[in-house]
């Protein structure tokens, strides 16, 4: 295939075989992405021991990729639908595998946070394209099949990653330690670059919307004034330009605002929508997305250091002790989706808010009553219980934040989603240093590494369950039961997808 502009080239047709190569390559994609987060956090503690890597530099690891990430996602989605799908998901899977390998060849933790950084940018270029290749690649009848596969890879990637980046971590292939976590993408990312380019058919959006550089410069200048402080503040003894930068980063926010509602009066193409915030349940459900992931950014950046620091456990038996919240977290998504919020709507949501802030505090009574001799087999029902409540939340919030979105604004709505829960991740990331590493001393005695990582993973736990305890006040503003919507018109498409997109061979 060229990437000559051909605007009236016929769909697909259900019998084109191609659109399955197709979907099997941008799928693969989606689930290196998936993985790639999980697999990191797993060898974190791998990667300061051998590196040498500073509580901020591994913490930047982490966030440096969500806060690209975050910041790109939009403006990906909106390249795919200006200059073709095909053409930004090859340029982005091309730039993801480069990231990939100098990650895994990166001489200094300085190096690597760099790395990570551009493997998110290179992300948010490539992901957005998966589902909007899709839509635009499917006829409407064999979506709903598309979609549900799509959930199954999802669920695989949540189960397959902390196992993956344990294994590789304690084989170390080669000696190579915890690089192979990167570079097992090099084979992938070639595999998808190369069939991507023969098997997926291109595509444009007839009226594609313009990108606005200056909203994601300043929605990604206010996050690093916000979280470069965070993350280097403890270690530099809290300076006043810290303050100073995080109280700035509030005007700029104030001056993203100011900027998207004047670039909304001009050419009606903003990064950010303001007119979506009048509508409380999506405001309301902005307001938990970006609450969740910091509570998930936080949770999981510690989780691992208490296992694998605090306790002394090997990175495979730490992910094998969260193989069952990974099940759990998987097995509620499908019955809260099928079973539950048809029947009880906003009820389901808020139930999993309480059930995950009483499997956390059912963790951190364990983690004070067994101390450092706490067995893999005790983790087993406070994580059952967090994943059980977990997936009874994340299945169903997106449709439930969208539900009262108008139809023209849904794709932008999918997409503002999408970020606010990454930068609430990166945002998590960065309160690490506060709520965990914040109540640790400098300097610690071999012997008392464990009792101190055991005492701030309590710390931050009560913290995770606090923000488990807002996010369920927050919910009271979603809608009792989400509007169904009506399968297949396209109006409802993902983010950054146009009705009628133009396809080009």
């Amino acid at each position: 295939m060229t990437f000559t502009d051909t605007p009236h080239a016929p769909r697909p047709v259900a019998g084109d075989r191609r659109r399955w190569f197709a979907l099997a390559i941008v799928m693969t994609a989606a689930f290196m992405d998936l993985v790639d987060v999980t697999i990191v956090n797993i060898a974190i503690p791998s990667i300061q021991r051998d590196e040498g890597a500073t509580f901020s530099q591994i913490q930047w690891i982490t966030a440096g990729y969500a806060l690209a990430f975050a910041a790109g996602l939009v403006t990906g989605g909106r390249l795919g639908d200006i200059h073709g799908r095909k053409r930004i998901f090859l340029i982005g899977i091309g730039g993801f595998t480069l990231a990939s390998a100098l990650c895994g060849l990166a001489v200094d933790p300085e190096m690597l946070v760099a790395s990570r950084i551009l493997q998110g940018a290179m992300a948010a270029l490539m992901v957005p394209q998966v589902l909007s290749i899709v839509h635009a690649t499917f006829p409407a009848h064999e979506r709903g099949k598309v979609f549900g596969l799509f959930g199954a890879i999802v669920g695989l990637g949540a189960v397959s990653g902390p196992l993956l980046g344990a294994l590789l971590t304690e084989w170390d292939l080669f000696g190579l330690g915890w690089r192979p976590i990167f570079l097992i993408n090099l084979p992938v990312g070639i595999a998808g670059l190369v069939l991507g380019s023969r098997f997926i058919t291109e595509s444009k959006a007839p009226r594609a919307l313009k990108l606005d550089l200056v909203g994601v410069a300043l929605v990604t200048l206010a996050l690093l004034m916000l979280l470069y402080p965070l993350t280097r503040g403890r270690e530099l003894g809290w300076p006043l330009w810290g303050h100073l930068s995080m109280a700035g980063a509030v005007v700029v926010f104030g001056a993203l605002v100011v900027y998207e509602r004047a670039k909304s009066a001009r050419d009606g193409s903003p990064l950010i929508e303001l007119s979506l915030f009048r509508v409380k349940s999506f405001a309301a459900g902005i307001a938990v997305q970006t609450v969740f992931g910091i509570g998930l950014g936080v949770f999981f950046l510690v989780w691992t250091l208490y296992m694998q620091v605090g306790l002394g456990w090997s990175a495979l038996r730490a992910g094998l002790t969260g193989v069952p919240f990974s099940i759990a977290v998987s097995l509620a998504a499908g019955m809260s989706v099928q079973l539950l919020v048809p029947r009880y709507g906003r009820k389901v949501l808020q139930a999993g808010a309480l059930v995950m802030a009483a499997g956390v505090l059912i963790y951190l009574w364990e983690a004070g009553r067994y101390g450092q001799s706490i067995a893999s087999w005790q983790m087993a029902l406070p994580l059952v219980v967090m994943g059980a409540g977990m997936g009874l939340i994340v299945a169903p919030l997106t449709d439930a934040v969208l539900s009262e979105v108008p139809r023209e604004h849904a794709g932008s709505a999918s997409g503002l989603i999408n970020t606010v829960q990454q930068m609430g991740n990166a945002l998590g990331l960065g309160l690490v240093s506060v709520v965990f590493f914040g109540v640790i001393d400098e300097r610690l005695a071999p012997a008392e590494v464990g009792p101190a990582f055991t005492d701030g993973f309590q710390h931050a736990l009560g913290w995770v369950a606090a923000v488990m305890g807002v996010i369920f006040l927050l919910m009271f503003a979603l809608p009792a039961r989400p509007a169904q919507h009506e399968e297949g018109t396209g109006d409802d498409a993902p983010a950054t997808v146009a009705k009628e997109p133009e396809l080009v061979s």
